[in-house]
């Protein structure tokens, strides 16, 4: 019999890449632009995932929807001018490379990224880092409704061709692991990110990571099983 096709999507913000100083800057940035009090860092990083627009509107959801539009572009264009200074480095996870190079490398596994970025700026974290080769499918917020809505993780599927059950995601955020469970997919959670692994766990995270080295066996664990499963039904048919 022939394997099924795997997919893994990964989060980026706060899964692969630690980009929390550089969030938080953008969007002190922008409040202090527009005269408004600057919130607490654990409250800015609480939105990280959701789409620019949609986080926006979850920080201050009393202001009027034209200050909601200018404080998105001021982000933005803090953002983007924001990046040549070295204290706000938006640098890998440790262990994202080498898992990345190790699942890649695997004849039956796809990779893929869902993430509240824009495709602009996913595409400039990729490329800064070197990674865009090892992932099939791109999936942001330019093209779907913002997480925990499943639709982006259903294109990459769709994209993959992949089905639901040979699908995880793995992410930092109660986002992250609604969205997957949403869409019918295996959702792991990393202790490493924006949201306490309770969290996660109350979100419906099939697992909690501590280490990128984790992931491998795990996910040969839930693809074994679920190889007998199938294998059993075959089998009794």
């Amino acid at each position: 019999m022939t394997s099924p096709l795997r997919l893994v999507v990964f989060d980026c913000d706060g899964t692969l890449i630690d980009s929390q100083h550089m969030i938080v800057a953008a969007m002190h940035h922008a409040f202090e632009a527009h005269g408004l009090d600057l919130l607490p860092r654990e409250q800015v990083l609480s939105i990280v995932g959701l789409s620019l627009d949609e986080a926006i509107h979850t920080l201050v959801p009393h202001v009027e929807e034209p200050l909601r539009r200018r404080l998105t572009e001021a982000y933005k264009g803090a953002f983007h001018e924001l990046r040549v200074r070295k204290d706000l480095a938006e640098p890998l996870f440790p262990g994202v490379r080498e898992v990345l190079e190790a699942l890649a490398a695997r004849e039956d596994t796809l990779l893929g990224i869902a993430t509240g970025k824009s495709q602009r700026g996913l595409r400039h974290a990729l490329e800064t880092h070197g990674l865009g080769h090892y992932f099939v499918t791109l999936q942001t917020a330019d093209d779907a409704p913002s997480k925990p809505h499943p639709e982006m993780l259903r294109r990459a599927m769709r994209a993959a061709g992949a089905a639901p059950c040979d699908t995880v995601l793995v992410g930092d955020t109660s986002y992250d692991m609604a969205m997957a469970r949403a869409a019918g997919a295996h959702a792991f959670g990393v202790d490493w990110g924006y949201h306490e692994p309770e969290m996660l766990r109350v979100a419906g995270a099939h697992l909690v990571l501590s280490d990128f080295s984790g992931l491998a066996p795990a996910l040969d664990a839930i693809w074994t099983d679920s190889d007998v499963r199938e294998s059993e039904t075959a089998g009794g048919a």
